[in-house]
């Protein structure tokens, strides 16, 4: 499926305006009976629920529509409803369980929704953002069928962020790239190799956690003297970038080097034991930050890596977030093509369940919830352009709170601590230093 609408439940306030939306769009008219798209009130939690064709992937209304009238398109996933076909049995509106297909009595025709011709109607009336066009499975139509260069079987953590980001950042960018990982968690898998073996299908080495940026910048020097055009591409953790590794990627960033490099921010050092880095966040638990009576986690702000890195005026600079893969791919494509002429620059947020404390099957609740509370914006810079885009809006966020009260580091907080990263995250979106 390439097309879906994502829904918010707790953003909406029941305003209707999708719903006339809907229908101005189908009938030139608003009255609710032409929309596509429902709003209903729950009785005991107050909470308002949409009924909405979800595009299922085995849609009951298909199979269970004797005249075939109803079929999914392979390439973007809408099931379709030919009218000529229809004999308005009204077997599809009992088959579909999220009210996704009804009946128009004012047309004698049954409707569902067909996205507006790619572009949905009910998305962009709301004024809360309730409602969200999702295209991810573009991706897989688009990369699934290219190698998965990093192979089954390694010993990440169950529920690794890290994983995700290699083997998806890999198949994108191909095999003819030079990985540069120095130790971290990233190498501890066996991305450089575990009992002689290695992780990757492409060409990888160990730095040292000073000088990744440095062996690279030498590396593609070298291939640019022969003539090879081929990709350098670093994945370092947060110790390898902010702190001790910091020195040899201002310098390549300074130099303009012809790179892409990915810092992934877990946070701290979680290979070593859960240690603070100088990104490691206001408040949290880690081994080097306790929580009793005399400490209550860390008590500095995070180092702004990625807003140092567009003050170095590196060629492309973005953060991402890997519940929010469309908006990864098309950072990762203009990283492959601005790392031609020098840095590219990455910040991609990393939970970590291990050293966080969540279960792993939250990992994509709480990378998305990090970014819909602005603890972790998504942004973009170009030096071309030399100013900052947000590529997701920052202006209806949701309280910090939402997203600690998910992580485990962050159980300990005082309302005194959440009011201080409230205020800081606020003060940090708007004069824009993350």
């Amino acid at each position: 499926m390439s097309f879906a609408v994502l829904r918010y439940p707790e953003r909406c306030d029941g305003c209707n305006r999708c719903v006339e939306a809907c229908a101005e769009f189908h009938s030139d008219s608003k009255q609710h009976a032409h929309s596509r798209i429902k709003v209903a009130q729950d009785s005991e939690t107050q909470e308002f629920a949409l009924a909405l064709c979800r595009q299922c992937g085995d849609p009951r209304c298909v199979t269970n529509c004797p005249a075939k009238a109803l079929k999914k398109d392979k390439e973007t996933g809408i099931i379709q409803w030919n009218g000529d076909r229809c004999v308005e049995c009204m077997l599809c509106t009992l088959a579909c369980p999220y009210g996704g297909i009804t009946y128009n009595e004012m047309t004698d025709q049954v409707m569902k929704c067909d996205f507006c011709e790619g572009d949905p109607a009910c998305v962009k009336s709301c004024p809360r953002d309730a409602l969200e066009l999702k295209t991810g499975a573009a991706i897989y139509n688009r990369w699934g069928d290219l190698e998965d260069l990093f192979v089954p079987g390694i010993s990440a953590c169950l529920g690794c962020n890290s994983e995700l980001l290699i083997r998806h950042t890999l198949r994108r960018i191909g095999p003819n790239t030079v990985v540069a990982i120095p130790p971290g968690c990233v190498a501890g898998v066996g991305a450089v190799g575990v009992n002689g073996l290695t992780a990757m299908k492409v060409a990888a080495f160990h730095p040292l956690l000073t000088n990744t940026a440095s062996m690279l910048a030498g590396a593609k020097r070298y291939y640019n003297r022969i003539g090879r055009d081929v990709t350098m591409l670093a994945f370092a953790g947060d110790g390898g970038a902010a702190d001790v590794g910091f020195q040899s990627l201002s310098g390549a960033a300074e130099r303009g080097e012809q790179m892409i490099f990915i810092c992934v921010d877990n946070e701290g050092y979680m290979n070593t034991g859960v240690q603070r880095s100088s990104t490691t966040p206001f408040g949290a638990w880690t081994s080097t930050t306790p929580v009793g009576t005399a400490l209550r986690g860390k008590t500095r702000d995070a180092k702004p890596l990625a807003i140092l890195m567009v003050m170095h005026h590196c060629e492309y600079v973005a953060t991402a977030s890997l519940a929010y893969m469309e908006d990864y791919y098309t950072k990762l494509d203009k990283a492959i093509e601005l790392s031609k002429k020098g840095m590219a620059y990455l910040h991609v947020f990393s939970p970590c369940p291990t050293g966080w404390r969540y279960p792993p099957s939250n990992l994509i609740e709480v990378s998305r919830k990090a970014v819909e509370t602005n603890m972790a914006p998504l942004w973009e810079y170009t030096d071309k352009d030399g100013s900052i885009r947000f590529t997701k809006s920052v202006d209806s966020p949701l309280p910090v709170n939402t997203y600690l009260s998910l992580v485990g580091k962050y159980r300990h907080l005082s309302e005194e601590q959440v009011n201080h990263i409230q205020e800081t995250t606020d003060r940090q979106i708007e004069e824009k230093i993350f």
